[in-house]
């Protein structure tokens, strides 16, 4: 199998690359990356251990770039995105053109060269803060910052080439995300980096902001199965079913490093107060979470106590 991945030094796409190629021999991965802030270069070095895979310096908007790196390619994963919700506040243009644009630059690609498995991966963002229960595949589009409605566009647009041109990508949205490699502007490895540095965790308004936090490998493992076994032009939640209060979060992490405390700021404008999907269509394929948050923030913790070399320069930028 040969995958083209973009978004390949990023936290997930980075991950699922050292995932693949650490248990598959047989795959190949061309892994393409704009090298901006949340992709490190230490991401691609770590990488490149791998003789099956090849790293291309690039952006995934580029047209002619992406039509020549295409050909004889057995499945695309799009992890390329902007993703950090404060930045697209300050300024969404980058977002438009990443997740937008570069989204139906690799569909026109892809179709042209018609590789037969297409995986987008999106969020639960999508749909917008959900107030009780949870929402299924079948949940309204209700996107409240630039980023949410930037993915949410990709999924339109995903959607717009699978009944004008027959083209049946799978779409994944998944909840938030955690575990080794993350860029410590997120909530748990930022909690994590201001501990270690023996600075107060910073928490949005009241902290009551509940999401759903998937363990890096569990959601990797979905998008594994759905290779396999997904059915094309369908579309696949992924959570654990649980919801945490961000402030939660950081106290459990304060406990596990044993000092430590939580400054409220300012929260963030359109701050969503609640996720929540329902997973049960992936479940159905046999998929279920491995890793607990507890078990897995003590494993972040350890990672990021141990690799302070890979952290330390981001925050410093």
């Amino acid at each position: 199998m040969r995958y083209l991945v973009t978004g390949g030094a990023g936290f997930i796409g980075s991950n699922f690359i050292r995932s693949l190629l650490g248990t598959d021999p047989e795959a190949t991965v061309v892994s393409l990356d704009l090298l901006t802030y949340a992709g490190p270069k230490a991401n691609i070095a770590e990488l490149n251990r791998f003789d099956s895979h090849h790293f291309v310096h690039g952006d995934v908007a580029d047209e002619t770039l992406v039509d020549s790196l295409m050909g004889d390619v057995d499945v695309v994963v799009n992890f390329a995105a902007e993703s950090h919700v404060d930045r697209s506040i300050s300024g969404s243009r980058v977002f438009l053109r990443s997740n937008v644009v570069g989204t139906g630059v690799l569909l026109d690609a892809a179709c042209r060269h018609q590789v037969p498995t297409f995986i987008h991966v999106s969020t639960d963002e999508v749909y917008g803060p959900i107030v009780e229960n949870a929402v299924d595949e079948r949940g309204m589009l209700n996107p409240s910052s630039p980023y949410a409605a930037s993915k949410a566009s990709a999924d339109l647009v995903v959607a717009s080439y699978r009944h004008t041109y027959g083209y049946q990508a799978i779409v994944t949205r998944s909840s938030n995300n955690y575990g080794p490699y993350q860029h410590p502007e997120k909530l748990i490895p930022l909690a994590i980096t201001r501990l270690l540095e023996g600075e107060p965790v910073p928490i949005y308004g009241d902290g009551a902001q509940q999401r759903d936090w998937l363990w890096i490998e569990d959601h990797i493992a979905a998008i594994r199965l759905l290779i396999e076994k997904g059915t094309p032009g369908e579309t696949y939640n992924i959570g654990t079913g649980t919801q945490t209060r961000n402030r939660d979060v950081a106290k459990r992490l304060i406990d596990l490093v044993g000092v430590g405390s939580i400054e409220h700021v300012t929260d963030r404008p359109g701050h969503d107060r609640r996720y929540a999907i329902d997973s049960s269509k992936l479940r159905a394929l046999g998929w279920a979470p491995t890793v607990g948050l507890g078990e897995g923030l003590d494993r972040t913790l350890r990672w990021y106590r141990d690799h302070q070399e890979w952290w330390q320069p981001l925050v410093r930028r």
